[in-house]
């Protein structure tokens, strides 16, 4: 029984080994998956005005193609979240991405070519958007409180996976047909899922909660942290995610784009929130998270009024759109370095998973509203100054409870 004890007690790595560089390799691998999964995840958009057209859709069946795999994986990443507490990422991180190749292959061989195929394709392709609900929790375990700002603002950029798709699924289908980005898609997946297996490691000294999953929700739903975060990432995330999938068809309406032109102009939107995530988080850790989030609301109240009347798209439009990705993306990132600074160690799964929700659930609403909008007036305007309203009732927030939240919280420490 002793030699069995002393078998199971972790060795502590010695100077000068391998070990110290574990962390990064953790969080490279675990930015790697999930920027393959939201590629996956983000395939329906580029596509959805080729879409429109072929199968004569209206505004609002568009915009309903594109939202069902956000609603989808957002609400999937509550459940997900809290199986992360319990399971670890490296189980999770090749689960969620062998189960979305299954969607991607049918979206890419068979079910595209009616709405309600696309509309179940897209429902079961939303399982790619949980995999942010992994890797927070998996990321924030292998990393300091000092440098978690960063480190999960590092991994929050693998949401340029949307901008990989924006990039090539509309010219795979150009040159080599329409099933070309989902295969090609499913084979990195399949790729990653086998990578992540052999490589990716828990972080020494976690322990998985006994409590039951349900038991580990209502928790997290007594913490005033998990709706603070949610709220202010509903916003800021919600709105990125609604830009990222809808950007395309506005640029197209409003401004006449070709479907190429307006799919690159919205990769350029996220790549520049993507490189933006992880500044807001490496700001947040040094001037905290409150003051980051503050400008990020008050920049997006900016340049949503201005947007709202149509500016020339050169050079305002363009400077509008550009400002707002870098001030979403940078928000998003100081969102879970609050969530890193004030969470149980214990539950940041189960929080993430809740607060993640909330910003994909904010991303799914305004397309629907935009389309809906268009369609009955023939204009976005109305959208767009909603937006610039709904983020200054943010920005108040932040300088009132939030501030206030992170203010007791120090003082406690």
């Amino acid at each position: 029984m002793a030699e069995i004890r002393r078998e199971r007690t972790p060795v502590p790595a010695r100077p000068g080994r391998a070990a110290p560089a574990r962390p990064m390799v953790m969080l490279v691998m675990a930015t790697a998956g999930f920027a393959v999964n939201f590629w996956a995840w983000a395939l329906l958009s580029p596509l959805a005005p080729r879409l429109k057209e072929s199968l004569g859709l209206s505004s609002f069946e568009q915009s309903l193609l594109v939202a069902v795999p956000v609603v989808v994986g957002s609400l999937g990443r509550i459940p997900v979240g809290a199986l992360t507490d319990r399971f670890g990422g490296r189980v999770m991180f090749p689960l969620v991405s062998v189960a979305t190749i299954v969607p991607v292959l049918y979206l890419g061989l068979a079910g595209n070519s009616s709405l309600p195929a696309l509309l179940v394709g897209g429902f079961f392709l939303g399982v790619g958007g949980t995999a942010f609900a992994v890797g927070v929790p998996f990321v924030n375990g292998w990393f300091p409180p000092e440098r978690r700002g960063f480190a999960v603002g590092v991994f929050g950029a693998g949401m340029g996976g949307t901008a990989i798709s924006a990039l090539t699924t509309v010219r795979l289908v150009d040159a080599r047909g329409t099933a070309a980005p989902f295969v090609l898609t499913a084979a990195l997946l399949a790729a990653y899922a086998v990578a992540a297996w052999f490589v990716l490691r828990e972080a020494p000294g976690r322990t998985a909660p006994a409590e039951p999953v349900a038991k580990r929700l209502a928790a997290t739903a007594r913490l005033g942290v998990t709706w603070q975060a949610s709220a202010l990432y509903a916003v800021l995330f919600g709105g990125y995610v609604a830009f990222s999938v809808y950007l395309p068809t506005y640029l197209k309406t409003e401004y006449g784009l070709s479907h190429a032109d307006a799919a690159n102009r919205m990769a350029g939107f996220v790549l520049l929130a993507v490189l933006m995530r992880p500044i807001g988080g490496w700001l947040s850790d040094r001037a905290g998270a409150v003051p980051v989030l503050a400008a990020g609301l008050a920049v997006t109240v900016a340049c949503a009024a201005v947007q709202s009347f149509a500016p020339p798209l050169k050079p305002l439009g363009t400077i509008a759109f550009l400002a707002m990705a870098a001030a979403l993306g940078a928000g998003s990132g100081a969102t879970f370095a609050l969530v890193a600074r004030l969470a149980p160690a214990n539950m940041v799964g189960s929080i993430t998973g809740v607060v993640g929700a909330a910003g994909g659930l904010g991303g799914f609403v305004p397309p629907l509203v935009m389309g809906t909008i268009y369609g009955a007036y023939g204009s976005y305007a109305f959208g767009l100054a909603l937006l610039a309203v709904v983020a200054a009732a943010a920005a108040l927030f932040t300088g009132t409870v939030v501030r206030r939240a992170a203010a007791g919280r120090r003082a406690a420490v």
